[in-house]
């Protein structure tokens, strides 16, 4: 095992006393080619091409001597730490810290950083990335081959957002780029690089001051404490299919989470859609009435959260919506069901008024290749002043769970 490890963060400002003098006494450097090509490097030392991570530990953990990985940014910041100090290389590691590559974005755009949520974003689950994007006003992307600028901007198609790129910091090949997302995708360009995403719709007044948790926006209105909300949180009367007792049920079983794309299809007064996008998950609300629309946007705004409101009929309009995690159907019947079962979310939940209606979703959910649960949900609503029935809801709640592939 190496006698000692360690890890040096490099911001392309002038290495510090410490670094220098770790890197002195190196018999083994790791890194990419644009750190190995630094002066201070021993010419006599092993050098490792920093390509996975996960190689050169098991390289390190073999090595007997003094090794030295040279990492961009912060390296305890969504770096190379984590890797290195796994369990089965059984690493102990000293860090000299640099300024992380998001500082330094938000510094070059001269914008704070506190409120803004970081994402990182791989050719392989770039979509969820994506999702934060459209669910927030301020997102750091840190980007990767594959899951870059161009990526990111296509598969936000619909949404408007303002990028500001900032390719290769720390060099002197440094550029900074602020476009509007529509552009990005017809530019190459260089790795690496870091994509703040800001726009949409704050809701609310501005706040005087500042935050308290980071990652979460300065003055976003936290709204009303809950989930499940009456009808005058709302504005007043709630659609068929929206009541109190239905959407609390529906949510729990959807799990709305930061990463997830819900479709909410036959939105109503888009006071479903305007609770999972609390949650923080992405939300496309589908209506065909243009009024429904209309409100739901309203509300969005009141509220302080961000969808994507669209109108059109399912299931013809879902053809071209990217694709969801969990979908919410409050109208359409066992059509709508099995379009949305087709794209494969990981969940769907839809009500019924009828046993008759109840059987028919429920085919369609299992000739969709899901598990499904219903339960027959009644409420009273009572008037407390004189203790007598105001209004009962009788409603079939479905639930249908994506069955894995074998």
């Amino acid at each position: 095992m190496a006698d000692r490890v360690t890890v040096i963060g490099w911001d392309g400002s002038p290495l510090t006393d410490a670094a220098r003098s770790a890197l002195g006494a190196a018999t083994l450097v790791a890194g990419a080619a644009h750190h190995l090509a630094l002066p201070e490097v021993p010419p006599r030392a092993e050098r490792i091409r920093l390509g996975s991570v996960a190689l050169a530990a098991r390289r390190i953990a073999q090595h007997r001597g003094t090794a030295v990985v040279l990492a961009d940014g912060d390296p305890g910041f969504f770096g190379v730490v984590r890797t290195l100090r796994a369990p089965e290389y059984g690493l102990e590691v000293e860090v000299v810290p640099a300024v992380s590559s998001v500082a330094a974005a938000f510094a070059r755009a001269g914008m704070p950083w506190d409120d803004a949520r970081i994402v990182v974003a791989h050719s392989r689950d770039l979509r969820r990335a994506v999702n934060v994007c459209r669910a927030h006003t301020k997102v750091a992307v840190l980007t990767s081959p594959g899951a870059g600028p161009a990526e990111l901007a296509l598969l936000l198609d619909g949404v408007h957002r303002t990028f500001v790129i900032c390719e290769e910091l720390g060099t002197d090949r440094e550029q900074v780029t602020v476009l509007t997302s529509d552009k990005a995708a017809d530019h190459v360009w260089r790795d690496p690089n870091v994509v703040i995403v800001v726009g949409g719709s704050p809701g609310g007044a501005a706040a005087q001051g500042t935050g308290w948790l980071a990652g979460h926006e300065v003055g976003h209105p936290t709204g009303p404490r809950g989930w499940g909300l009456p009808a005058r949180v709302y504005g007043g009367v709630l659609g068929e299919g929206e009541s109190v007792q239905l959407r609390t049920a529906q949510l729990a079983r959807l799990g709305p989470q930061v990463g997830d794309l819900v479709w909410d299809i036959g939105a109503g007064t888009g006071a479903a859609a305007v609770e999972a996008a609390r949650f923080g998950a992405a939300v496309i609300a589908v209506d065909a009435a243009p009024e429904s629309c209309e409100r739901t946007a309203a509300l969005a705004r009141r509220h302080g959260v961000q969808l994507q409101v669209v109108h059109g009929r399912a299931p013809q309009i879902l053809e071209d919506l990217p694709e969801p995690d969990v979908v919410r159907v409050g109208g359409g019947g066992a059509e709508v069901v099995t379009a949305c079962a087709a794209r494969r979310p990981e969940r769907i939940v839809t009500h019924a008024a009828t046993r008759d209606e109840a059987e028919s979703l429920g085919r369609a959910l299992a000739d969709g290749g899901y598990d499904v649960e219903c339960a027959l949900l009644q409420s009273v609503d009572l008037d407390t002043s004189a203790w007598v029935e105001r209004e009962r809801s009788v409603v079939f709640l479905l639930s249908g769970y994506r069955v894995p592939h074998p």
